[in-house]
């Protein structure tokens, strides 16, 4: 194991580049390169000749898949490849010759004794920087720069065009941070239903503070339905199959919450299930609601009942009050238990009409208990309305 203070070490130097005030119009171009049979311009054995005429350095450069660029100490370019070529819209020959801060934006005088002194010290460097091609384009670049020596010391700078790549951490940056301003809550498991990730609206929804707090917790405890939610995510994980649900779930402080669940299979960049990706949302508001108006259709409807049944029911009450009433006045010479079921029902009746029209009135209405279950609960059926 090599000592610490051997090992070799990366420095890293970001540029910004200079953006120009106006827009520069341009897109990619077709650049035919000569074949290669075809005899070397003086350019081309600039570099082969300080090697002794050797062809192997050519190949070899020429073949690198990076755009590569070899300056003196004082950053003018001496040679370049065929990607470089492509890249850059330069022709060979017109490369050669310019300064490396004519193709990197934001670069000057500087940088070659930044780089020379970074070199110097047994470091590899690597920029991030913008390059412009020859029509004023500018394109994301990392450049990995080292010494080369070629009689003399010379740097050799190899550009990656890294567009694609910058375009995905952008899109990465912008999904990560939807994901985690999102209302609903986002959660991710690993194959065991374990979470590996959970976005702030999923903590809270559980009453949890820091989401780190979710994180290796097995997903189907959360749920108060632990063999539903055993059974659902098995679908997911064995079968590949996309659901959604409506559980309930355990807080943290031992409250219940309604959600509506959904889920689908995650898979690696080989299409294999690695885990589980669930969106949650929180339903309580809506099944309060829900609660709420089946309650008040109930009420309606029982009112309307009742008023009906008071209709229904105060006619025959009307008939039956006048005929004790024409009863109690032909009973006067009648036996003595007579009178009185004539009375006691007379007065039955009376309280019989006060009950029907202040139910009538009735424009809410609660219940109360009058049977007491074996259980020892009260049900629906033991209720009556309280009058």
């Amino acid at each position: 194991m090599p000592e610490k203070d051997l090992l070799s070490r990366t420095m890293r130097i970001d540029l910004l580049p200079n953006i120009p005030s106006k827009p520069v119009n341009g897109g990619a171009k077709r650049i035919i390169i000569g074949d290669a049979d075809e005899a070397p311009t003086p350019a081309d054995k600039s570099i082969a000749d300080a090697l002794d005429g050797s062809t192997r350095y050519e190949e070899l450069f020429q073949s690198v898949y990076d755009a590569a660029v070899i300056t003196d100490l004082a950053g003018t370019i001496v040679d370049a490849n065929v990607r470089a070529v492509e890249f850059l819209f330069y022709e060979r020959t017109e490369l050669c010759g310019l300064k490396i801060y004519n193709i990197i934006s934001g670069a000057d005088d500087s940088l070659v004794g930044t780089l020379i002194s970074n070199l110097d010290e047994k470091r590899f460097t690597v920029i991030q920087a913008y390059c412009e091609r020859k029509d004023g384009v500018l394109f994301p670049s990392e450049i990995a720069v080292n010494k080369l020596r070629l009689g003399t010391i010379h740097l050799c700078f190899f550009i990656r065009d890294i567009t694609v790549r910058k375009h995905a951490e952008e899109m990465l940056v912008t999904e990560h941070n939807a994901i985690q301003n999102s209302l609903n809550g986002i959660a991710i498991t690993n194959i065991n239903l374990q979470l590996e990730y959970s976005n702030p609206a999923m903590a809270s929804m559980w009453g949890y503070e820091n989401v780190d707090e979710m994180i290796a917790k097995d997903v189907r405890k959360l749920f108060v339905n632990e063999a539903i939610a055993e059974e659902k995510f098995h679908l997911v994980v064995e079968d590949g199959k996309n659901w959604v649900k409506e559980m309930k779930a355990h807080k943290k402080d031992g409250t219940t919450l309604d959600v509506q669940v959904s889920a689908t299979c995650n898979r690696n960049s080989d299409g294999d299930i690695v885990g589980v990706v669930f969106s949650v949302m929180d339903i309580n508001d809506r099944k309060r609601a829900e609660g709420a108006e089946r309650e008040s259709e109930r009420r309606r409807v029982m009112l309307e009942s009742l008023g009906a049944a008071c209709h229904h029911l105060g006619q025959p009450a009307t008939i039956l009050s006048a005929n004790l009433c024409f009863m109690k006045s032909h009973v006067k010479d009648a036996d003595e238990s007579v009178k009185e079921v004539v009375d006691v029902s007379i007065e039955a009746m009376d309280r019989l009409g006060k009950i029907l029209h202040r139910l009538n009135a009735v424009n809410e209405y609660k219940t109360t208990q009058y049977l007491q279950n074996l259980s020892g609960d009260e049900s629906d059926q033991s209720r009556i309305i309280e009058i």
